[in-house]
This record gives structure tokens, C-alpha cells and sequence, in this order.
């Protein structure tokens, strides 16, 4: 099964230019973001390749994992991809440049029952830095541009966190190249705090119940006795599960169901491609993401 997906995983470039031709050969398109291991990702979502093609009637499902968040984006924007799953900034980027490009249906429902999470900062325990006061001056790391968690909500609730803007207060900034690297940027010390993303549920020590922290701690890569938490940002809604607009309406059905339905169908597959414990989804609407769409607006324009 791995096998398959990773077969799917062309050049980007080359699916960039496909678009019209996966229409004919009927193959289901996923769009997986940046951030993480290329093999983790491929392995992670790989358990839905033998799966859809029966449930949507497609001939095959083809993995596209992007080597950063603005790959998949732009893969959406360009009609070249049929479903991913976004952070809000993502889709916010999405909406503010084309609203019909794609729509969310669904988002994960935390095991607390919240339909949110939290951007946390993050410094080496051993670094002396203990809490947010201690990095004035210091370099912070953010993990991707279009991430909300790894840059748009601390980039906005920084400033009334610290009294001064981003750049008056920290003494450089920078990005990571997604949010597990970053992490390990700042475990070898590039950085000497990072943003990331945890659901904050749970504890700190098992890298929460979900989110970065916690894959970095299930593959065995990081452990969360290194790190101290400096910060953590209000709650921020879920990423959309998206989907393209255009899709014909039966199969957009199709596969809205087979995903509400996965939690307890297949709850490996669901923890595998969320990346740690949720209850489940539920449906949402652009509206649910307004406030982030209105953040990005403001803050990077697009």
C-alpha cells in the first residue's frame, strides 16, 4: 500500500500541469502540506489509496506531498488537487484569492470536545530561557508563512503578549521550514524559541494530545523533557478538510461521508492523517474561518 502511494508522489510540477487530464482518467487527487518527513507523509495518508477508489468510483488515488504549505495552496487555487486538509491561515489564503476554489466541509473535533487548538512556544529546557519575558532580544523561529499556528497568530497576539511589536521585542526572526524542523532548529539551537502547533489538551510532557509535539514524540524524534513551554496563543479553529469546488456533487458526497465515518471505521487511518487523538469531525461553513480570514487579511494582505 505504501508502495502505491508513493508512486503517486510525482513532481509536483508535473501534477501542476495535469489538471485537465485527471478529469478523464478519473484519479482522485490529495494534496498533503510541507512540514513534515516526505516519507512520514506519504505513510501517514497512505492508508486511503486502496481505499477510495471503490467508495468515490475512481480508477486510482494519487498522493502530492508539497514541499511547503504554498505547494498545496497553489494546487487548489489551480484546480490541480481534489481534497487537503489545511491550517485556517492556508484556507484563509485560499478564500482571499479565489472564494469558489474550494470548500471546507469538515474539521477535527478535539477529545475535549473543542474545535480548536493552540500555537505554543517553545525554547530548550537547558537554554535558561523560562518564560516569554526571557526572549526579548532573542531569536524566534516560525515555521511556515502560510501557517496559522507557525506564524499568522503569533505574528497577531505577540505584540499584546509582549507590549512591543514583533520586531521591536525579538531580537531576529525567522523561518524554520515547517513545523517539525523548526522544532529541531531550535533543539540544535538555531533558534532559541519556536512556534508550533499542539492541541493543548493533555500534557505538556507527551507533547499534548495532538499536533506537532506530539508526531515528533510518537516517532521517536524528539524528546519533550528538552523543551520548556514559553507560551501559549488563544484558541485558534481547526484546519478545513477542503474540497474542490467543482467535483461532481455525488462524489463530493461520497467522500464527506467516507470521511465522517473514519473516526470509527478506521480509527488508524484517522489518527495517522490528523497526527494524534480526536474525537471526530464535524461540518463547517467559510463563516466558521472568518476570523482568520480577516486576521490574514489584515496582517499579510493574502
Amino acid at each position: 500500500m505504501f508502495k502505491k502511494a508513493l508512486m503517486g508522489a510525482v513532481a509536483l510540477t508535473a501534477m501542476m500541469v495535469g489538471g485537465a487530464q485527471a478529469e478523464d482518467l478519473k484519479e482522485f487527487r490529495i494534496g498533503i502540506l510541507g512540514g513534515e518527513n516526505e516519507a512520514d507523509r506519504l505513510r501517514n495518508f497512505s492508508c486511503m489509496v486502496d481505499k477510495l477508489p471503490e467508495v468515490l468510483g475512481v480508477e486510482k488515488v494519487a498522493l502530492f506531498p508539497a514541499a511547503d504549505y504554498d505547494g498545496v495552496i497553489q494546487g487548489l487555487l489551480g484546480g490541480t488537487l481534489d481534497y487537503a486538509e489545511l491550517g485556517a491561515s492556508g484556507y484563509a489564503k485560499v478564500y482571499l484569492e479565489d472564494p469558489e476554489a474550494v470548500e471546507p466541509i469538515l474539521t477535527t473535533v478535539q477529545t475535549d470536545g473543542s474545535t480548536g487548538y493552540h500555537s505554543v512556544m517553545v525554547a530548550r529546557k537547558d537554554s535558561g530561557i523560562k518564560s516569554l519575558e526571557d526572549m526579548k532580544g532573542k531569536k524566534l523561529g516560525f515555521a511556515d508563512p502560510d501557517s496559522t499556528s507557525g506564524y499568522l497568530v503569533p505574528a497577531v497576539t505577540l505584540p499584546k503578549a509582549v507590549g512591543a511589536t514583533v520586531e521591536e521585542f525579538f531580537g531576529e526572526t525567522g523561518f524554520g521550514g515547517g513545523h517539525e524542523n523548526l522544532v529541531l532548529e531550535v533543539v540544535k539551537g538555531t533558534f532559541d524559541a519556536g512556534t508550533t502547533w499542539a492541541s493543548g489538551v493533555g500534557e505538556f510532557s507527551d507533547g499534548y494530545t495532538s499536533g506537532n509535539l506530539h508526531k515528533m514524540v510518537e516517532k521517536g524524534i524528539l524528546d519533550m523533557d528538552d523543551l520548556v513551554e514559553l507560551w501559549k496563543s488563544p484558541l485558534i479553529p481547526n484546519g478545513p478538510v477542503v474540497v474542490r469546488t467543482s467535483m461532481d456533487a455525488d462524489m463530493k458526497t461520497k467522500f464527506k461521508t467516507f470521511m465522517m465515518e473514519m473516526p470509527e471505521a478506521d480509527p488508524e487511518c484517522f489518527a495517522a492523517i490528523q497526527g494524534g487523538d480526536y474525537k471526530g469531525y464535524t461540518e463547517v461553513t467559510p463563516a466558521f474561518y472568518e476570523p482568520i480570514i480577516d486576521a490574514r487579511r489584515s496582517k499579510i494582505g493574502s
